[in-house]
């Protein structure tokens, strides 16, 4: 199964706490983009995160972050060592 956009949204959301701290969550105004505020709806069902609006990782919420952002690390950095091992253009 590919990721749908609601997927990426979702993993946008969870890239953004900050595993460094359990105590700071994430507050998605009633400003912020649709897709944005459908995906933490999304989160917030799923179990991942404590508030409709936002709030704090759940334990299993936590685990997914983690592994969306290592997996974002791992992709990001394939892409940098791409670009500086690739052969300048011939002149």
């Amino acid at each position: 199964m590919p990721y749908t956009p609601d997927l990426v949204h979702e993993l946008n959301t969870l890239i953004r706490f900050d595993l460094d701290t359990g105590q700071q969550g994430i507050k998605v105004h009633k400003t912020a983009d649709a897709d944005i505020k459908a995906a933490v709806v999304r989160l917030h069902a799923k179990g991942l995160i404590t508030q409709i609006d936002g709030g704090y990782l759940t334990s299993l919420g936590r685990e997914a972050a983690e592994h969306a952002q290592v997996m974002l690390g791992i992709l990001t950095a394939g892409i940098a060592a791409t670009v500086t091992t690739e052969s300048p253009p011939a002149k």
